[in-house]
């Protein structure tokens, strides 16, 4: 799980997470290079099929665990298909492709296509056509001499966008502005909280509409990553302040994997449970996830490549 640009905490998820996959960029951030450990698998996995009540979806990875291919199955004639090709692990290309009664579905079909610079080894353009050749989108990318990005310039049929990408470090945090023709859609800050101890990263992160505040999420991560406190806020007009609005708490086993899952909202609570069915192999993987009390389950099916032998 990685912040902010991919956050994958169950499976359950999945239709979620490939809705990013397949959109275009978010504001003020450079195309997600997604690798198995973003689904919580580890080792030489080749493919993942992911098997939940409301579908399947099956995950290809390259030997260098990059994600290469997802396909979502509605029924076995409505299917979506999304590729990804990579230069020197630089996403280079990415096709979505629709099916629906076994036909492609050219007029929501897409793809990005980006340009990588040699010298930076950065991307610094992305075109975005739809599958009937019509241009839908440009978005080309600077960065300043330390390699961050810091302006993206994004043109299509509406007309000509510049997404300004600052960031500013007081007093030990971080806080990262993103503002689109000069009006401010997100502000994400990361701050180290010294007096726990273990080392706790807090990261808050506000939404604006119209350049006014909308919405907020604070998350409290360890290290690597994982998340063990969130909270959700919405923002009130009358007190002129974020106020929250839902909690979360996380807790993990051994290998990493969530366990338990408490939730706070209007003065309630409830929890939930998480069960694991583990494979055989090193390390090993979950191949079933029970979560109860609803007793809701994903199953996944996984597939690794063969271990290649020391040369002698």
């Amino acid at each position: 799980m990685k912040y902010p640009f991919l956050k994958i905490l169950k499976l359950e998820l999945v239709l979620t997470v490939l809705l990013l996959l397949a959109g275009s960029i978010g504001y003020g951030q450079l195309p997600k290079v997604f690798t198995k450990a973003d689904f919580d698998l580890r080792g030489k996995v080749k493919s993942c099929l992911v098997i939940t009540d409301y579908g399947k979806e099956d995950f290809e990875f390259n030997k260098e665990g990059l994600l290469t291919k997802v396909t979502t199955l509605y029924s076995d004639t409505d299917y979506d298909i999304s590729y990804y090709k990579y230069v020197k692990g630089h996403l280079k290309e990415k096709r979505v492709e629709n099916y629906r009664e076994d036909n492609l579905d050219k007029q929501t079909s897409i793809a990005n296509i980006y340009t990588i610079d040699s010298v930076q080894n950065k991307i610094t353009k992305e075109l975005v056509y739809s599958y009937q050749n019509e241009f839908l989108e440009q978005n080309e990318y600077f960065y300043d001499t330390a390699g961050s990005l810091t302006l993206i310039k994004r043109k299509n049929n509406e007309g000509i966008d510049e997404i300004q990408i600052s960031l500013d470090s007081i007093d030990g945090e971080k806080t990262q502005t993103t503002m689109t023709n000069g009006i401010i859609e997100k502000t994400i800050r990361w701050s180290v909280q010294a007096k726990k101890k273990d080392r706790l990263y807090n990261i808050l992160e506000k939404d604006y509409v119209n350049g006014e505040p909308y919405k907020a999420t604070e998350m409290f991560q360890d290290s690597l990553g994982k998340t063990y406190h969130e909270i959700l806020y919405s923002y009130d007009i009358t007190k002129s302040s974020f106020v929250k609005s839902k909690e979360f708490f996380y807790e993990y086993d051994e290998n990493g994997f969530i366990s338990k899952q408490k939730t706070l909202a209007n003065n309630q609570g409830t929890k939930q449970e998480y069960i694991y069915q583990f494979d055989a192999h090193l390390p090993p993987n979950w191949i079933k996830q029970i979560i109860t009390p609803a007793n809701s389950y994903t199953t996944r099916r996984i597939v690794y490549y063969e271990e290649e032998l020391p040369k002698e």
